[in-house]
């Protein structure tokens, strides 16, 4: 198929933790002219790894991912020009050269020899671990989920893993591999920061830290900064000519901020599996050094600017665990309710319940910051234990705890006039919205849609 000069949108696509986002943006507006998105329902559950592990399967999400792409229309893919990919950041996945991927007589890519990937909700890298890694380079922290770490941690504990691939990335570097058909990933700075053991200011890998520890260098992708081109279609892809351009995969965070600000003055707000308060920082500026227990920290943005950024661990997983701890009591009782079902039933009842003296802090994957903190329940009493309370309780709980991280007075200080919420767990989550607006006392505005994904492609506009 040849390229078309008629063609004038751009395609993002978003890998994120529990959903593939797409989005085919208007060249001349930033219009979404379509969308798409699927759960991958990718977990990897093993007895072996134990219960700090956190593992997903990538054959799993590249097939969800191009069978959502499948879906999107034709006539829109076929005159699209560039192709953006965020994905979730942090995490790693192995592959061995020229081994990962095939293609099939229908087109679609599939995925052959890889490990799973381990993702940045994974929890073996314990803080007693962290201790025994050499100092990294880097104004960001250092923490348990981080590829670098991970790869610490695997040449520790399984070698012979490591032994087998000669390729690494994150899932969104090795989608883009895929579809380049790249012998060498690529990845963009704001990936590489998310690994540890790079430094935003040299611009480059710790390489001699990494050298003397023994740890194998010659698997870390070459890095480009995000908004570049990684490489071409290897071939059709669903509408899609061979050689349209593919760029470096970018972090979901820093695509999800772009899609979202407005205006100069505008804070992002999204709670999606996760949660995160973020702003950009002013052309020029130049990010502390490393304090590990500061809650914000300066990520690495786009035109070589930071965004400041409370990335909570503490979000709508924290729902999520409270919806299937439900389920279990229910179906320990005797009783199956489906989790859309739970769902309603909470939002509704929450929503009805004005107030509540019930108090929990619901950190119980701790936080980067403080990884030791857990989950408490105080000030229980028999008129408190309704559904409602509960509900309200911890929605409240997780909105006090962003705000801990990154309070009113902060935003104000930096000029920040305005609270762009988004994600899922938030857009669709009225309590959670109620609890936000009350707390951070700013306007607040709230925007549906695949956030990353739109990001993804407003990058290569």
């Amino acid at each position: 198929m040849a390229l078309s000069s008629e063609r004038r949108y751009v395609l993002g696509l978003d890998l994120g933790t529990t959903t593939v986002k797409a989005a085919i943006v208007d060249c001349a507006t930033n219009e979404v002219v379509a969308a798409s998105s699927a759960d991958t329902q990718a977990s990897v559950s093993s007895r072996d790894n134990g219960p700090l592990a956190n593992e997903q399967d990538p054959k799993k999400i590249i097939t969800a991912l191009q069978y959502m792409v499948s879906r999107l229309p034709r006539d829109k893919l076929s005159h699209v020009l560039k192709i953006g990919i965020s994905g979730q950041m942090h995490g790693v996945m192995f592959w061995k050269r020229g081994k990962a991927w095939s293609k099939n007589p229908f087109g679609r890519f599939e995925v052959e020899s890889t490990s799973n990937l381990t993702t940045w909700q994974d929890c073996r890298c314990t803080p007693e671990f962290l201790e025994t890694l050499p100092r990294h380079d880097s104004h960001l922290r250092l923490s348990t989920g981080y590829g670098c770490a991970t790869i610490f941690w695997y040449k520790k504990n399984h070698p012979e893993l490591l032994d087998k691939y000669d390729c690494a990335g994150t899932i969104q570097d090795f989608f883009v591999a895929t579809l380049c058909e790249l012998s060498k990933p690529v990845m963009s700075t704001q990936n590489a920061a998310s690994w540890g053991y790079f430094s935003t200011i040299a611009n480059s890998w710790n390489t001699d830290i990494l050298s003397r520890a023994q740890f194998p260098v010659h698997i870390l992708p070459e890095v480009r900064p995000p908004g570049s081109i990684a490489g071409h279609l290897s071939s059709d892809w669903y509408g899609l000519a061979k050689g349209t351009p593919v760029s470096v995969a970018m972090g979901d965070l820093q695509c999800s901020i772009l899609s979202g600000i407005q205006q100069e003055h505008d804070a992002v707000l999204n709670i999606s599996t996760s949660a995160q308060v973020a702003f950009a920082m002013p052309k020029g500026f130049t990010p502390p050094p490393c304090d590990l227990k500061s809650p914000i920290e300066y990520f690495p943005y786009f035109s070589d600017t930071y965004i400041a950024v409370a990335a909570s661990l503490t979000g709508g997983n924290v729902m999520a665990a409270f919806v299937k701890m439900l389920q279990q009591w229910t179906h320990e009782l005797g009783h199956a309710v489906p989790d859309t079902k739970v769902w309603a039933t909470l939002l509704e009842q929450g929503e009805e319940e004005e107030s509540t003296d019930l108090v929990i802090s619901p950190t119980i994957y701790g936080e980067r910051h403080m990884p030791n903190q857990h989950a408490t329940v105080s000030n229980i009493n028999t008129s408190n234990l309704s559904l409602g309370s509960v509900t309200l309780a911890l929605c409240q709980g997780v909105v006090t705890n962003l705000h801990t991280m990154m309070p009113r007075d902060f935003l104000l200080g930096a000029g920040v006039k305005r609270i762009v919420g988004s994600g899922a767990a938030l857009t669709k989550n009225k309590v959670i919205q109620r609890e936000i607006e009350k707390l951070y006392s700013l306007p607040v505005t709230y925007v549906q849609g695949t956030d990353s994904a739109i990001g993804a492609a407003i990058a290569m506009i």
